[in-house]
């Protein structure tokens, strides 16, 4: 048994230690919003935070999670209400939509460490999440204005 908090709440896995954390997050605790892309860590669909970092959960085992916080698209903002999700619906970010839980989860990552990105840093943080839609270009846009909502901007 593996106890680690999850979206603010202790639980409990009960997946083997070399379990990839993404498969304890979606078929054993229920959490579905992560994706699998590769299997990886090339495309950044499964991106989670890992005591505030954004790691690939395709190839982090459940053990790296023991004792410590784990954050998924359902805990950034369980209302939808986070400056980012705010962004994406407003801009239309997602075509398909399979990579944006993990696009958002990166660029939480990048605006909690950069408040005011340039497009450079943007394209620095993100240069690992692939979206098969092309959509890079509201991608970064959704970013600048969630940094502005949060008192940034470049």
């Amino acid at each position: 048994m593996t106890t680690f908090m999850l979206n603010g709440r202790d639980v409990e896995a009960h997946s083997p230690q070399d379990a990839p954390l993404l498969w304890v997050l979606r078929d054993e605790l229920g959490l579905t919003g992560t994706k699998f892309g590769c299997g990886i860590a090339m495309c950044g669909a499964c991106t989670v935070h890992l005591d505030g970092k954004a790691v690939r959960s395709c190839v982090t085992p459940l053990s790296a999670a023991a004792g410590h916080a784990v954050t998924t698209i359902e805990g950034l903002d369980p209302n939808g209400a986070h400056p980012l999700q705010k962004a994406w619906i407003d801009l239309q970010v997602p075509q398909c939509g399979y990579c944006q839980s993990g696009q958002i989860m990166q660029a939480a990552h990048l605006l909690k460490t950069t408040p005011k990105p340039t497009d450079a840093d943007i394209d620095a943080a993100m240069n690992g999440n692939l979206c098969r839609c092309m959509a890079y270009g509201r991608i970064r846009k959704a970013i600048k204005q969630a940094a502005s909502a949060l008192g940034g901007a470049a």
